[in-house]
């Protein structure tokens, strides 16, 4: 295999790299908000079982939460899963990072003065109004360090599919490399991924910075 073709086919599973990225973020960051509501629900037993959740996902390793949403439809249910594997993955990785979001938001919400929703009270703004027009813009800016580094890990993580052999550019790294005898695949793997993160961190730096004028 020419450095070219090995390059254009490691290329294909960055591809399918980015769209994993991708598709979690759009699902776990707004599924991490949904998760605080209901961590501060008054009604006891929906925050119980949602300590539970967040406990479960942070408390157990991602790989392993990925085999349980891959293998456990079969043995629970004797469900077909082929052509379930990214699926599995998708919901893996959405539920696994909705927990951390999650309690980034809370953290950051926790830390805003009691003070600005007494005065939004007394200026007449709904709860809704209050949350959406003053606390909202303020956390985001204090969590957006954390959410970059989640983010950046994230990128890191999405390796961690070819646990269900599917084909991003690690998986294909190690299959390459086994085959050629080389250890080309992992290098480029490794700018792959360097280059995102940079890309990833450039991106959020940049977002950050238009923030300022809220402080």
């Amino acid at each position: 295999m020419t450095f070219g073709t090995m390059l254009s086919t490691m290329a294909g599973g960055m591809l399918k790299t980015v769209l994993l990225f991708v598709l979690t973020l759009v699902g776990s960051l707004p599924l991490g908000m949904l998760v605080v509501f209901l961590k501060k629900s008054k009604f006891k037993p929906i925050a119980w079982i949602t300590d539970i959740y967040i406990a479960i996902m942070r408390g157990t390793p991602l790989m392993l939460q990925l085999l349980v949403w891959y293998f456990g439809p079969y043995y629970l249910f004797g469900m077909n899963i082929r052509g379930y594997k990214f699926p599995a993955l998708l919901i893996g990785f959405i539920m696994n990072y909705a927990a951390y979001f999650a309690e980034i938001y809370r953290s950051g919400i926790d830390s805003m003065p009691v003070g600005q929703y007494e005065a939004a009270e007394i200026l007449g703004y709904t709860k809704f109004q209050t949350f959406m027009r003053i606390i909202l813009p303020q956390v985001i800016k204090r969590i957006l360090p954390s959410v970059t580094n989640e983010v950046i890990t994230l990128v890191k993580d999405t390796s961690l599919a070819s646990a269900l052999a599917y084909q991003e550019v690690f998986s294909l790294a190690k299959q390459i490399s086994a085959s050629q005898t080389s250890f080309m695949p992992f290098v480029i793997a490794g700018i792959f991924y360097f280059v995102a993160n940079y890309l990833v961190a450039w991106i959020m730096n940049r977002i950050e910075k238009s923030m300022q004028y809220y402080k």
